[in-house]
């Protein structure tokens, strides 16, 4: 068996040229698979051992930063094209407007996100030595490049190594106490310290350690689960609307009344909601404010008291007489009062604005809303008080994929994430957009209420368990009790702050094994 693992370690790591980059793709390829929804984490842990095995091939070259930076690339590059392949659906809701940028999406998005592990794996190689602290440095690099992909132009944090764990609830556990790069930092470190076992000599304490922690944070988890059960809210029932309109048909003033029709009628089924939750844009053709047929309609759904949180688009207009489109939430109390307008923050790149808009636009490209210009940027998050039902703090879509970005200056009882994910496609996309509103909920300790057009609709306890849910392409209301929020987690009364420290003492492992040498 050690021969075994020594030869396949040598045959990695002699790999050259073009022969390196197509097995790195491979490796980046394979380590999709681990997120949602397949789940399959082991390909992930290899994949971070494969790539440290294949920089050190690269950097016995005539070029090694370079040679590494390539290899680094083809990495991400494979894992984003496989992991990030629903992005193209969206291009397919308007095809005659946006098909033709398919390809280039194809190769420009994964691509360009790649650069962050090439940068990662350049960064690696100028220090790059033999024995256990290139498993560290390998880990601080490629951490901090996964943290800067969430955050520079305006943050992509998509598919982060934390959400490898998607199928392992006592793992996601880990996430209240240093978050979901906290989480990545580790399953990086276990990963590359599996390329230890590689060698010409196999080396298996220092993996065996990492397995350790892991096995720990798994069960001391697996405890917590066990131990917290789902505490519900007395007296408030949550309803959510998915009412399953296609992309395509949204905007499509033939299918205006049907879709506002089938909103409304979904809303009355028979039930005692207390609160009602549309999805993200839900009544977009219809201005809520400034409708009065709309008002009318909400007006009676909500003469007994229910609460409607509706996601819809509107406009204003600003001292200038200039029209301003928001993507936003607004929150109905009785007879239709609206007691709250949320504007989304956190807007999605070529989808509600279009970065250098005017020079992009002369080469043909536009955003893929179907709403002329840019959508204007609010200023949350924030809390807002609901009548009933403790505090909300609302997030739409995107802006749930933030750590630390999700909860304003006020901890609200719940967050409620309204989105429309047929922008997604039909499989992978939502199942893993799902995911990451659970683990928000883990790092928070609050329950999430998610309405999704197209699904899928779910409440969420503060542990990230799924109560009740609706699932894909499917019309339909989910019935369900608020869960309790439990006590701040050490996440959210300081985020990021564990991360970081766990970043400080890698590198501090790093200096001390060099060091040592």
């Amino acid at each position: 068996m050690k021969d075994y693992l020594a030869g396949t370690g040598a045959f990695v790591r002699g790999l050259s040229g073009w022969k390196r980059l197509a097995f790195a793709w491979g490796a980046g390829a394979l380590s999709a698979l681990a997120f949602a929804p397949f789940g399959l984490f082991p390909f992930l842990l290899l994949s971070f051992a494969a790539l440290v095995l294949l920089i050190d091939g690269a950097v016995t070259t005539p070029h090694p930063v370079r040679a590494a930076a390539l290899t680094g690339w083809a990495f991400g590059f494979g894992q984003f094209l496989v992991g990030l392949h629903w992005i193209g659906y969206a291009f397919m809701v308007d095809p005659g407007a946006h098909e033709w940028q398919i390809p280039f999406v194809a190769v420009l998005f994964p691509g360009g996100l790649a650069l962050f592990i090439a940068l990662a794996c350049a960064v690696a190689a100028t220090l790059w030595r033999s024995g256990p602290a290139r498993i560290f440095l390998f880990t601080v690099c490629y951490t901090f490049a996964e943290w800067l992909r969430g955050n520079v132009l305006t943050g992509f944090p998509w598919n982060v190594a934390a959400y490898g764990w998607g199928m392992v609830p006592g793992v996601l556990q880990s996430v209240a106490l240093f978050g979901s790069y906290g989480l990545t930092l580790l399953t990086i470190l276990l990963g590359a310290s599996l390329a230890e076992f590689f060698g010409p000599r196999t080396k298996w304490i220092f993996p065996a350690v990492m397995c350790g922690i892991l096995a720990l944070l798994w069960l001391g988890g697996e405890a917590r689960l066990a131990t917290t059960p789902t505490q519900t809210v007395p007296n408030v029932k949550i309803r959510l609307v998915q009412p399953d309109v296609p992309q395509a048909e949204k905007y499509n003033r033939q299918f205006v009344f049907r879709d506002w029709q089938r909103l409304v009628s979904l809303s009355e089924e028979p039930g005692e909601p207390t609160v009602i939750v549309w999805p993200e844009a839900a009544a977009s053709p219809y201005l809520l404010r400034y409708r009065q047929d709309a008002l009318d309609r909400i007006s009676v759904l909500t003469s007994h008291g229910v609460v409607l949180m509706a996601g819809t688009v509107r406009g204003e207009r600003d001292d200038t007489g200039a029209l301003h489109m928001y993507n936003s939430f607004y929150l109905f109390g009785r007879n239709a009062r609206l007691l709250g307008t949320y504007d989304k923050f956190h807007l999605v790149p070529f989808g509600e604005f279009l970065p250098f808009e005017e020079t992009l636009e002369k080469l043909g490209l536009s955003k893929l809303t179907g709403i002329e210009g840019s959508f204007a940027a609010g200023d949350g998050p924030h809390t807002y008080d609901v009548p009933g039902a403790g505090t909300a703090g609302p997030l739409i879509c995107y802006e749930i994929l933030f750590p630390g970005e999700v909860v304003g200056s006020r901890r609200p009882d719940w967050l409620v994430n309204v989105t429309d994910d047929s922008w997604f496609g039909p499989w992978a996309g939502p199942r893993q957009h799902l995911l990451v509103a659970r683990v928000r909920a883990i790092e928070e300790g609050l329950p999430v209420v998610r309405a999704a057009n197209t699904g899928i609709s779910a409440i969420i306890d503060p542990l990230g368990r799924i109560t009740a849910e609706l699932g894909l392409g499917k019309m339909g209301v989910v019935d369900g009790a608020l869960p309790v929020a439990i006590a701040p987690t050490p996440f959210s009364r300081h985020p990021l702050w564990w991360f970081w420290l766990m970043v400080c003492a890698n590198v501090a492992l790093t200096w001390g094994l060099y060091k040592g040498k």
